[in-house]
């Protein structure tokens, strides 16, 4: 920036983008001083480097205004467990099967972890099929983001919600009563 580039030849742009040409150093300056504003070396690996006529301060500043604006804008991804054991009941696994739904629904991802406690882990086969069955239930929701599988004495299987699903869930949860009467539905 300014004083601190070091070739002696620059290729100049001028504030509005327009290319004023290849030009001393020297000159350069004196144009942008004339100006009241900045020379910016945008391309220094360039023969010959790229400077260009601007406000330095503004320009940082609109920058750090759209990194904000970026930062606002990102979803953060959280993932919520949902623990069960091998030894699980149906109206239990049922309960679990609707939290996780109501998970997905919401747009995060679940991880579905059971532990297995002494020999209970000779018997990985059933929770597969189980593990499999509670993707099958929630196959509209979500999609299985990563298939079960054995993590030391616990398996663990990861959905993540169905990218159309998830935002017409938020859209229409602003509507108030009519959120209900869909979800009603499709119950």
């Amino acid at each position: 920036m300014n004083r601190q580039i070091r070739a002696r030849e620059v290729r100049l742009v001028g504030p509005d983008g327009a290319q004023l040409g290849i030009m001393s150093l020297r000159e350069a300056l004196r144009l942008a001083e004339e100006q009241n504003l900045d020379l910016v070396e945008v391309a220094p690996n360039a023969k010959p480097p790229v400077c260009r006529i601007m406000d330095f301060g503004r320009y940082r500043y609109e920058q750090q205004k759209r990194e904000r604006e970026n930062r606002k804008r990102q979803k953060t991804v959280t993932i919520k467990e949902v623990r069960m054991s091998p030894k699980i009941e149906e109206h239990d696994f049922a309960v679990k099967s609707r939290n996780a739904q109501r998970f997905l629904q919401a747009g995060d991802k679940v991880k579905v972890s059971v532990r297995f406690r002494g020999r209970e882990i000779v018997h990985s086969d059933l929770v597969k099929k189980m593990l499999d069955q509670l993707a099958e239930q929630l196959s509209e929701h979500g999609q299985v983001e990563l298939q079960p599988r054995l993590e030391g004495r616990q398996m663990i299987m990861i959905l993540a919600p169905k990218p159309s699903t998830a935002p017409a869930q938020k859209s229409s949860a602003k509507s108030g009563a009519s959120a209900q009467s869909s979800v009603t539905v499709q119950q």
